[in-house]
């Protein structure tokens, strides 16, 4: 039977908050496929898989500068792991630079026959242009992306896109994001100060391709004291003080669902093409009614507006104006959605799908 590699730049379990590495780590604390995982080392190793670990002395840095090669280490700690007389899946995550050496070690190794690659791509658009690109895809065996309408964009910007697809979407964990009864909404927000308020909110690092700034500045136009609101700001530091709004700083992600719980409308201005949106998700299974920016794979999340209001020309600060104007005036109800959508649990079928069918492909 094959097994299954995973090489990861970071340390896994990664401390830090990341979408990808938190759906691993729910993933390989559960019944998983995963057999090792190639990367440096780490604080509190998983218990259900085996290491390779990249070192990180002097040895290995004096021959990355002689080689001229960064991935020397996780190359030869994969080098400890294959052999002929096996067969194996190497999955790689978003890390385009390895795929050139890796392929030349199977290839001198006379191992490429026997390896499966699978590259994660958590992006959306092309990343490569229309024929520099072609090589990657002659060198993998697999790319693994989070939308199919990500899917399309690649299909249709390539003139030949020689490998298979598969699609898999990110998932939460369904049991800390989830809506309260309404009555335990009303006490929550008397907790957080925030009772009789239409609740909005806003999550992700202050970047302006998040679209915070184009938010601001329609919240200003809107805001009024008799239509009793406040957007909640959240991952930013404090900015100029503006009315009714609140900067909330960086929330630890165990008490980020309070958040999300208290309040009633998520807003996702986003101006760049998302790979998927994994605080829309989250504020989505929380009970907000969500208004995004149709971009990337968001309208795909939100299934073409079944499950929101997507804003066709994000860019545009009156779109946002309006879009909230007009849920204060006539608020909507966050859907009742199913708790296994876009949960963590499909996230780890699917994976292990994906796995059983590379498996299919290789022997």
């Amino acid at each position: 039977m094959s097994k299954v590699i995973l090489i990861s730049q970071v340390s896994l379990p990664f401390s830090e908050i990341g979408s990808w590495t938190t759906l691993y780590k729910n993933y390989l604390n559960d019944e998983h496929q995963i057999d090792y995982i190639v990367c440096g080392l780490p604080t509190k190793p998983f218990e259900k898989v085996q290491y390779s670990i990249v070192a990180n002395d002097f040895y290995t840095k004096a021959k990355k500068k002689w080689k001229k090669n960064i991935y020397i280490g996780y190359l030869d700690a994969l080098e400890k792991l294959i052999n002929p007389n096996e067969k194996f899946i190497i999955q790689i995550v978003d890390n385009f630079g390895i795929i050139k050496p890796l392929l030349d070690l199977l290839e001198t190794k006379k191992l490429r026959s026997n390896c499966y690659i699978q590259f994660f791509y958590h992006g959306f658009a092309p990343f490569f242009e229309n024929f520099d690109g072609r090589w990657f895809f002659e060198s993998i065996d697999e790319m693994v992306l989070l939308t199919n309408d990500s899917y399309l964009a690649h299909k249709n910007y390539y003139t030949i896109l020689p490998t298979r697809f598969s699609v898999l979407h990110n998932g939460i964990d369904t049991t800390k994001f989830f809506p309260l009864l309404p009555q335990e909404k009303l006490i929550l927000k008397k907790s957080m100060g925030v009772d009789g308020k239409k609740v909005f909110v806003w999550c992700s690092q202050d970047r302006p391709k998040k679209g915070l700034h184009i938010l601001l500045d329609a919240w200003k136009r809107v805001y009024e004291d008799k239509y009793n609101m406040v957007l909640w700001v959240i991952g930013c530091e404090p900015k100029t003080p503006l009315e009714g709004v609140r900067f909330l700083g960086r929330i630890p992600n165990d008490e980020l669902a309070l958040y999300f719980q208290a309040s009633d409308c998520y807003l996702y201005p986003t101006l760049c093409h998302e790979g998927f949106g994994m605080s829309l998700i989250e504020a989505l299974h929380c009970g907000n009614y969500c208004i995004a920016s149709a971009i990337g794979g968001v309208p795909e999340v939100l299934q073409y507006g079944k499950l929101g209001q997507l804003i066709d020309k994000p860019h545009f600060v009156s779109e946002w104006q309006k879009a909230i104007m007009d849920f204060i005036k006539n608020p909507q109800q966050g859907l009742s959605i199913k708790s296994e959508l876009y949960s963590s649990r499909s996230w780890s079928n699917g994976m292990n799908e994906i796995i059983m069918e590379a498996k299919k492909s290789l022997e």
